[in-house]
């Protein structure tokens, strides 16, 4: 069993009410999208942007707001020139980032079976906040942020930085992320095993075969401990 299972963040642990926020910016423009609708507009477009801009996601939200909202409309069929959202917007709509459902119940269950448990993420100065806020960070044994130590995903200095960190070695450890590009293809170049979270089967990922593909944190520790609750 590995000693250390290292977590993403966005989309992986935590989740923010973007689908809601541009549902009531649409409607305001007179025009009705279902939430399904929506929820699988912005999973293709950022597997979209994970795979041909990586990083981008990682970077400040004003440098590609609009060429994705754009791509989102696209795939929602709406007229390209219809109002986007800005990121001003989006801060008055009070964004919240919230721990998926099953995050708190799968990170205790891996504690209680002996598991170190481990953050590598690509984000800003508010990740320690957003773990504080959300009740992740009582699991944590160790964090390290992109911001803070000046390394992002997948450069492979911040998975050594991790492991160093942790005094383990790869093989001893397992990352679980939603960011192919970053997570998977960062932690294989230090030797690491890695399983992929994507909520739609191989929707937005059909180019992707050599990895442990799951559809949420939930179904975590079944593949972990093989079924053991």
């Amino acid at each position: 069993m590995q000693r250390v299972i290292w977590f993403d963040l966005g989309y992986t642990l935590v989740y923010w009410n973007r689908e809601e926020l541009y549902q009531e910016h649409l409607q305001q423009l007179g025009i009705e999208k279902s939430l399904d609708e929506l929820l699988m507009a912005y999973h293709l477009t950022d597997k979209h942007f994970m795979k041909n801009f990586p990083g981008l996601l990682g970077k400040d939200r004003n440098h590609w707001t609009e060429p994705y909202y754009r791509m989102i409309n696209r795939f929602l069929q709406i007229d390209e020139h219809t109002e986007l959202l800005t990121s001003k917007e989006e801060r008055k709509g009070r964004p919240e980032w919230k721990a998926f459902e099953a995050t708190h119940s799968t990170l205790a269950q891996l504690k209680k079976e002996g598991c170190q448990i481990g953050l590598i993420s690509n984000w800003n100065l508010t990740a320690r906040e957003v773990l504080e806020n959300t009740g992740i960070m009582p699991y944590l044994d160790y964090v390290v942020i992109s911001s803070e130590v000046n390394i992002e995903k997948p450069d492979e200095r911040i998975f050594r930085h991790a492991l160093e960190l942790a005094g383990v070695q790869a093989s001893q450890c397992l990352m679980v992320g939603d960011n192919y590009y970053d997570d998977i293809i960062g932690c294989r170049q230090v030797g690491m095993e890695g399983i992929l979270i994507n909520p739609y089967a191989k929707q937005g990922i059909e180019e992707i075969h050599d990895v442990e593909v799951i559809s949420s944190i939930h179904d975590l520790s079944a593949l972990v401990f093989g079924g053991k609750t």
